[in-house]
């Protein structure tokens, strides 16, 4: 197997990964800053699939277990074995394009240039000095030599790649090559910390992902929450009073949030009365999407069967209900996404409001007091 083919293994590969860690890095986001900035995004994600294609690159092509040499060597730990090897390969060659095409100066120079990225990413996004780029360049390629060492974590009965010590040596280089190349551009380039203020001031807005993200959690730690209580005590109508705690009583308690918009940085404003406006909007919202649209649908089922209709006008208008709940959620699902007031909202009174501006406000004044 070809380098070609292992990245392309490994751009095969990345969109499952990418969809695994987009939810968590939705949220670590919105936490930190209140919003995505595009740039961060570009960045990450191509990180990502940095590392995927060079540790593709470190363990295909994988052989077959039968075929596996049981008494080949398994470390080489004499540091700068390359530099003699590529003396005696190149020696006899006359001139430059011949030295290059050896496989033992290409082998160097290809790792070499895997790891520059690596260093450039270091200096610029996760802002590491000299000697934490190579560090973590070191920490890196011994990974990448681990996992050759064991047989891919012990999955071959021997190693089928050799676990070399100079690629310690010319990864960390390649590391090393990285942070200097990337000081010729960082320049040139927004620093991480543009990058931190822009995301933060964009954040002082509510983005309808934002509301839908906060949404999504609280649902979640909701059902969690509930399925706890019912675990513990066995309450009966576990599923009103869950719904009472964690959305009126916990926001009462904490100025207008609950847990997934105080992780969020976001908060319900209220002009008084909270309590009672929280309680009013809960019943507002298990009206709106629950007991009328389902109650609209058994009427409409008692009502079929009253008048006796035939099964295929029951169908048809069972259909058709279906369409226009499935409408009718998307409707407000596509409202959340423009930051409109959704109706339940708009009774009470209520508004969404980013609590990162405060945060960094209560920062400043912190900072003015010591001074």
């Amino acid at each position: 197997m070809s380098y070609l083919e292992a990245i392309k293994i490994a751009f095969a590969f990345f969109p499952f990964l990418a969809f695994l860690f987009t939810i968590p890095f939705i949220l670590k986001q919105y936490h930190e800053y209140g919003s995505i900035n595009k740039l961060r995004v570009l960045i990450v994600y191509s990180f990502i699939l940095y590392i995927i294609c060079v540790y593709f690159l470190a363990i295909f092509p994988l052989p077959d277990r039968d075929n596996i040499d049981m008494n080949s060597p398994v470390c080489q730990l004499i540091p700068f074995t390359f530099v003699s090897d590529i003396i005696k390969e190149t020696i006899s060659f006359t001139n430059i394009w011949q030295v290059l095409s050896d496989s033992s100066v290409y082998t160097v120079l290809f790792n070499i240039l895997m790891f520059i990225p690596f260093g450039m990413y270091l200096r610029y996004y996760f802002k590491n000095s000299l000697k934490k780029t190579i560090f973590f360049s070191f920490l890196f390629s011994l990974f990448l030599e681990i996992t050759q060492l064991t047989g891919l974590y012990f999955i071959y009965p021997h190693p089928y790649r050799l676990f070399d010590v100079d690629d310690l040596i010319i990864n960390t280089f390649g590391g090393l090559t990285g942070y200097f190349i990337m000081g010729l551009f960082i320049k040139f380039l927004p620093t991480r910390d543009e990058i931190d203020s822009s995301s933060l001031e964009a954040g002082k807005k509510i983005s309808g992902l934002r509301r839908f993200t906060r949404f999504c959690l609280d649902i979640f730690l909701w059902f969690i929450f509930s399925t706890i209580l019912y675990m513990f005590f066995k309450i009966e109508h576990i599923f009103i009073i869950s719904l009472i705690i964690y959305y009126v009583v916990i926001p009462s308690l904490f100025n207008g949030q609950t847990l997934g918009s105080k992780y969020l940085k976001m908060r319900l404003d209220f002009p008084d009365k909270r309590v009672l406006r929280l309680f009013l909007r809960l019943i507002l919202i298990i009206l709106y999407y629950l007991v009328i649209p389902l109650g609209i649908g058994y009427l409409i089922l008692l009502m079929s069967r009253s008048l006796d209709v035939s099964n295929i006008l029951v169908f048809v208008i069972g259909a058709i209900y279906i369409l226009l709940l499935g409408i009718f959620y998307l409707v407000n699902l596509t409202n959340i996404f423009k930051r409109k007031i959704l109706i339940y909202d708009r009774l009470i009174k209520g508004e969404y409001v980013s609590t990162i501006g405060e945060r960094v406000l209560k920062d400043v004044d912190i900072d003015n007091e010591e001074k």
